[in-house]
């Protein structure tokens, strides 16, 4: 990274809230917008994190072929915290082929599919109004906020499960620092459908209570949507403001490949990730003051981030640390956007969030859990997880600079 680039907007909708007014006052208060599930058809006995007023969204007349939940909460999101106006400006400032576009999703518009194929008649065929290229498809998410703000730059989707957008911070960084970009919207979009709820129920990896990262009664995960982005841009290039700038200072990026679905016991890939984002940043792990944990509150991504993290940071071994899943449930595709959202306000506004539903702390996790949330007015660099299927990992580290 030859500069940190500047977050000179960001907005995450969860199921805390639209926007990050409900969201900051949850990390205050840790709160939960976790309930038991009744989306859909799904009769599971687990809880999830639903967005609010998806379902009331409308998209513009001439966008109506992208017509699906994900795209309803993509504009839901776009919308909360005058982020869209925001990304407008700035392409108007830099040009509409000069703003890069780099959104993260693991399902995308799946839910359309799932209904079409209940609809397929007696030849098996799907009805008429599914179009896959503008809704399951992947990159249909990049294509529908490419078309909305219009967007002639690079533009592509980023699916790698759990990595995804946090991956679409890296990805836009290096378009910028080869010149392809002068700025970049990032970001990532994951809504709920039956095929996640269904398939990590397969796996018998959902909890049938609220999700308890870091307890060492924890039953599994709360799958959850969310819709999170931000404009990252050159220093020299963003609008000053007089006041305290959060930058994304590193990056760092492994795929250990140890197992489909299973991560590595001792958190191989994860060092790697965390290791290359702190030497991006230029930084060691005595500067970091908070680790946004990937914690999903399965027993063995737990245990084996919590590995990763003591080796990491064996010579800042009570660096706090907290997993924010217990407040929205995990939020797939979209995590890395939702958290990198989280650490910036956690700089921001100077707090330490905590591990919401974690009652008695695993002792086999070697690690300084946030119990309850703290105020932390010294907080200036944060160190954000996502760790996907398949080993695909990426590490952030933010940073407060104050203003000159």
């Amino acid at each position: 990274m030859t500069a940190p680039l500047v977050l000179t907007a960001f907005t995450a909708t969860t199921a805390l809230g639209v926007g990050t007014a409900p969201l900051l006052d949850a990390l205050r208060n840790g709160a939960s917008g976790l309930k038991p599930c009744d989306f859909e058809t799904a009769d599971i006995a687990t809880w999830t994190g639903e967005v609010p007023g998806i379902d009331s969204v409308q998209l513009p007349p001439d966008l109506a072929v992208y017509d699906c939940r994900n795209h309803r909460l993509a504009l839901l999101g776009l919308q909360a915290d005058g982020f869209e106006q925001a990304a407008r400006d700035a392409i108007a400032r830099h040009g509409t082929d000069r703003v890069a576009l780099v959104l993260g999703t693991s399902t995308s518009g799946i839910l359309s599919a799932e209904a079409a194929y209940r609809e397929r008649d007696a030849d098996g065929a799907l009805p008429d109004w599914f179009d896959y290229r503008t809704t399951h498809n992947t990159g249909a998410l990049s294509s529908f906020v490419r078309d909305l703000l219009g967007l002639r730059g690079p533009a592509f989707t980023i699916s790698t499960a759990c990595s995804s957008s946090a991956k679409a911070f890296a990805a836009a960084d290096r378009l910028i620092a080869a010149g392809l970009a002068d700025a970049a919207i990032v970001g990532g979009v994951d809504s709920l459908c039956l095929t996640t709820l269904y398939g990590f129920s397969s796996l018998e990896l959902t909890s049938p209570e609220p999700c308890r990262p870091g307890d060492a009664n924890r039953q599994g995960l709360s799958i959850g949507e969310a819709a999170a982005y931000a404009l990252l841009e050159r220093a020299d290039a963003a609008p000053t403001t007089g006041t305290a700038r959060i930058v994304l200072a590193g990056w760092g990026e492994s795929s250990d490949a140890h197992h489909m679905s299973a991560p590595h016991p001792e958190g191989r890939g994860a060092r790697a990730a965390m290791a290359q984002a702190l030497e991006r940043a230029g930084l060691s792990a005595q500067d970091i003051g908070y680790v946004n944990l990937h914690g999903t509150a399965t027993p063995a991504n737990d245990l084996s981030e919590g590995a990763g993290v003591a080796a990491v940071f064996a010579e800042n071994a009570r660096v706090p640390a907290s997993s924010t899943k217990g407040m929205t449930g995990h939020t797939l595709g979209a995590a890395g956007a939702v958290e990198a959202v989280i650490s910036a306000l956690a700089l921001q506004h100077g707090l330490l969030p905590a591990s919401v539903g974690m009652q008695t702390p695993d002792p086999a996790i070697p690690l300084n859990i946030v119990s309850g949330p703290q105020a932390a007015p010294g907080l200036r660099n944060v160190l954000s997880n996502s760790f996907g299927f398949g080993g695909s990992n990426a590490s952030l580290v933010l940073s407060r600079e104050e203003a000159a």
